[in-house]
């Protein structure tokens, strides 16, 4: 089944008009007619059945007819990830909406190299996770902050899970022990954080660094490798 993010209102016979994009995806590609089902949800309403309506010569028009998913809150956990290549920042991205990161936050640190970034790029790619994984929401991703501007005005009810390559308890145990609530992940860039980076976030109180194991990761591979271990310790695994 076809399954879009369209955010717009969705009811019983609501019409819905899908973006170009979409459109050309749907008549194109998945070479849908008048009358062929699609799954639409909006991150609010939960999921539901519509028909194309329409073939029109620049869109398509769907009418939803059944919700067919009642809409569920995401696990609380959001990553922070300083800004890597592209490809790797990319991969982390889709990989976080898969494991159903609620949000998706992009840090600058001392040692984060510039890199061009394309948010819209980015957004796109967290859509499209979303549509094939059957989530019903899509995280946002935000726009680069700096570190020490994002730990000054940090919420010190969300605990802060700091992969630090240094070493640090074992993920999956000081998860456990630390138990559930709201949470976040912090991945550094290429590099690492700097000793004052790596001082500052141990001495913070919200702070729980953790190990993420013998080897020294990849930024990417340590965002999924860190949100899988939080998913099977305190996360919605067993939904």
């Amino acid at each position: 089944m076809v399954r879009l993010h369209i955010p717009q209102p969705l009811s019983e016979g609501a019409a819905l008009a899908p973006t170009l994009d979409q459109s050309r995806y749907l008549t194109q590609v998945m070479r849908l007619k008048a009358g062929d089902a699609v799954h639409v949800f909006n991150g609010v309403e939960g999921e539901w059945r519509c028909v194309v309506a329409e073939v029109l010569k620049k869109g398509v028009v769907l009418r939803a007819e059944e919700r067919v998913r009642d809409q569920i809150t995401p696990p609380d956990v959001h990553l922070l990830i300083a800004v890597v290549k592209k490809s790797a920042l990319e991969f982390a991205v889709e990989k976080a909406t898969e494991l159903g990161a609620a949000r998706i936050r992009l840090v600058t640190t001392t040692r984060t190299q510039p890199q061009h970034l394309r948010l819209d790029r980015l957004a796109a790619i967290a859509e499209e996770s979303a549509e094939q994984t059957g989530r019903l929401d899509v995280p946002p991703v935000d726009a680069p902050q700096k570190l020490d501007a994002l730990l000054a005005d940090w919420d010190p009810t969300r605990r802060l899970m700091f992969c630090d390559e240094t070493g640090g308890e074992p993920a999956t145990r000081a998860l456990t022990e630390a138990g559930g609530g709201p949470w976040a992940i912090l991945i550094g860039p290429e590099g690492g954080f700097t000793q004052d980076e790596r001082d500052r976030l141990r001495a913070l109180p919200f702070t729980l660094a953790v190990s993420l194991g013998p080897r020294v990761l990849r930024a990417d591979t340590a965002a999924t490798t860190a949100l899988t271990l939080w998913q099977a310790a305190v996360g919605d695994w067993d939904r």
